[in-house]
């Protein structure tokens, strides 16, 4: 029900803008969403999240100052604009909305989890 695109290799210092279009049935406006990147070898990490439950959006301290979270409630889309991308960004990136409404904070979301949609992956690779 979301499918995420956008992904590709980018060199260092680059940008790319990634997004997350649901299918009908599922109002990404009425629910918190995020986006999330797993390196190889690594765990799951929570790089944005917002959530209306304190209107307040979350960044993980890698990507703060470089990412943007964005939705387009017309579009019934969330975009992860990143810029100045680093090798460390290299990942497959997941987008992730809850419509169970939990009704966790964006910082939980990505701390804790709780989002029980998830989209397919898109690879970021950063290199030169």
């Amino acid at each position: 029900q979301l499918q995420a695109s956008g992904g590709g290799l980018v060199q260092p210092g680059g940008s790319l803008t990634l997004s997350c279009a649901a299918a009908s049935g599922v109002t990404l406006e009425y629910y918190a969403v995020g986006w999330f990147r797993q390196a190889p070898g690594k765990e799951r990490e929570g790089v944005s999240c917002f959530s209306s439950v304190d209107g307040k959006t979350y960044y993980a301290d890698s990507v703060k100052g470089r990412f943007t979270i964005s939705r387009d409630n017309v579009k019934n889309t969330v975009y992860l604009v990143m810029n100045n991308l680093a090798p460390e960004d290299t990942a497959v990136y997941y987008c992730a909305t809850d419509t169970e409404i939990s009704y966790y904070t964006g910082s939980f979301y990505c701390i804790h989890g709780g989002m029980n949609h998830w989209g397919n992956g898109t690879l970021v690779t950063v290199s030169s």
